[in-house]
């Protein structure tokens, strides 16, 4: 589920570390300042130190150490930690701060970005940031292979970038793009070096990457570990680090253990020091052993089933629609999933800006559920389960082990449909293969989320003019999304985002499920491990002690 110019525009007043574009994530603040949850992020009353190691369990290896190749959360906890980005996303309010680029002004049609970049940061095989280098790394990234869907998406329709001098580049796009600007702070679009930019994509996946971030690559062994070290030297980190300079800890190893049990045993016992994906049956142990819990929910698109729409069966619009109205999000979301997650309320999380709530569209209703099977012409059979024609009413979800929550959440779901008379079944594939399986459309039904602090997150999953993995037949979506792309004013930009929401909820273009929320379990001897605006890790100013 993933995700240019014709003319010279007038330059808007030069904004330093800020724009017009992004005041209009300023007005989600409170939205993101609800979903911090649990946890203070351990800060302590300790001074900080520096030294030592931090351990760190995920539950799956997206088979690829280049941040500009990955969307798996488990993968993103270290390869963030590798890379820098122009500019950064502050998680209490939206707002796009400095990094890379000092400051930037962005033209009045969101057409052109001019990054000024900060003098003295240099990638870890010791060549300097340049404005020449982020051209090559801009250019690069459509060429880049399947892994880079979401990289590719925030540069759509991407006309070039122009060398202004070496500290100034310049971005343009062939229309309006409003999200670039916060696309400039994600992990997708943190920038490499020359050499790794020249390198294939499958030799920065194994092999690694040359980044300007606060820790470098010691070693990655597939389905293993990920191993990373301090970056000697550091000194240019996000206006929003604590800390300057350096990191404090001196090795971070990001081990692979996919039963959550074993990672659960494992930071209780002291042999870990934080685990991610945290499960609601985990929750009491973990207390008990006086590990704290952080919690935040993702923005972006929710958990949820993404129907193929080349698959005769959910070319119809009423079975989508049944199926949706089938599922009892509550109870997935009280059962499976970290106290205090929230089950769908739109195909957007309630921390995305621009959110809409489509509750009342979203509610159980397993009567009408089957009236619409039944108008179909789907009808019960002696096994409860319906047919049409001879032909049973089947289908198969795919999904990946990237979350605990999966498996027992589609189990839920699979009971919940063969009480309206539909079967499923489920299968499972491996992280690695999940972008090829997008690729070709090679599904019935995709389990799966996709995170970003960006409403645009809409028009990289859906839009048929991008990937496309869902093959939807062009309509009025398609016009809704790139509307809402090219809209620089931010209420209006608002309003695009809520009618695209409902459109999509409305022909049920996807089933939404429920919220990500992120939990980990952190020892006590861990502090400052927060979570940055995408409800990832942030690392440089995390120390033990």
């Amino acid at each position: 589920m993933s995700p240019t110019l014709h003319s010279t525009p007038s330059p808007p007043p030069r904004h330093r570390g800020r724009s017009a574009i992004a005041g209009s994530l300023a007005a989600v603040s409170a939205l993101l300042l609800s979903a911090c949850g649990s946890g203070d992020g351990g800060t302590g009353t300790g001074s900080p130190s520096s030294g030592g190691t931090l351990t760190f369990a995920v539950g799956s290896d997206a088979g690829c150490v280049d941040p500009q190749q990955v969307g798996s959360n488990d993968t993103i906890y270290s390869t963030r930690q590798l890379v820098d980005s122009l500019t950064d996303q502050d998680p209490a309010t939206g707002k796009i701060v400095p990094w890379l680029a000092e400051s930037w002004t962005v033209s009045k049609d969101a057409t052109a970005f001019t990054f000024k970049l900060r003098p003295g940061v240099t990638f870890s095989d010791g060549t300097p940031l340049t404005a020449q280098v982020v051209k090559e790394n801009f250019d690069a990234v459509p060429k880049l292979g399947i892994r880079a869907l979401l990289a590719k998406s925030y540069l759509a329709g991407y006309a070039g970038t122009t060398v202004v001098d070496d500290h100034t580049a310049k971005v343009t796009f062939k229309q309006p793009n409003a999200q670039f600007l916060q696309a400039s702070s994600t992990f997708s679009l943190g920038i490499e070096s020359s050499a790794t930019v020249r390198k294939t994509p499958e030799e920065r996946c194994t092999k690694g990457v040359s980044g300007s971030g606060p820790f470098t690559l010691s070693s990655y062994v597939p389905n293993q570990s990920i191993a990373l070290a301090r970056r000697t030297g550091y000194a240019w980190g996000s206006s929003l680090f604590k800390k300057k300079g350096e990191a404090y800890l001196d090795k971070l190893v990001f081990k692979i253990v996919s039963e959550s049990g074993v990672r659960t045993g494992s930071l209780q016992s002291g042999q870990l020091d934080a685990i991610g994906s945290v499960g609601l049956a985990d929750e009491a142990a973990l207390k008990g052993a006086g590990v704290r819990l952080q919690a935040r929910a993702n923005p972006g698109v929710v958990f949820g089933l993404g129907f193929n729409e080349s698959r005769p069966l959910f070319q119809d619009e009423k079975v989508r629609q049944a199926i949706s109205l089938a599922i009892d999000r509550a109870q997935i979301a009280g059962t499976v999933f970290p106290s205090g997650t929230k089950p769908a309320t739109s195909v957007l999380s309630h921390t995305t800006p621009s959110y809409t709530d489509l509750s009342s569209r979203l509610a159980l209703d397993k009567a009408r559920a089957g009236s619409l099977l039944d108008e179909a012409g789907w009808k019960p059979g002696p096994d409860g389960i319906r047919s049409k024609n001879g032909a049973k009413l089947s289908f198969t979800i795919t999904w990946a082990p990237v979350a605990a929550t999966n498996q027992p959440s589609l189990e839920l779901i699979q009971q919940q449909l063969k009480a309206v008379g539909v079967d499923v079944t489920l299968k499972l594939i491996q992280v690695a293969q999940f972008q090829v399986i997008q690729q070709k459309s090679d599904f019935d039904a995709l389990w799966g989320n996709i995170t970003r602090a960006d409403p645009d997150i809409l028009r990289t999953s859906y839009s048929t003019a991008l990937a496309n993995i869902y093959r939807l037949p062009p309509s009025e979506l398609d016009k809704l999304l790139d509307r809402q792309v090219a809209a620089t004013d931010p209420a209006e930009r608002a309003k695009l985002v809520g009618q695209a929401q409902q459109w999509i909820v409305e022909h049920a273009v996807v089933a939404p499920v429920v919220e990500l929320q992120t939990e980990l379990g952190v020892a006590k001897k861990v502090h400052d491990l927060t979570f940055d605006a995408s409800s990832r890790i942030q690392l440089h100013d995390t120390w033990i002690g």
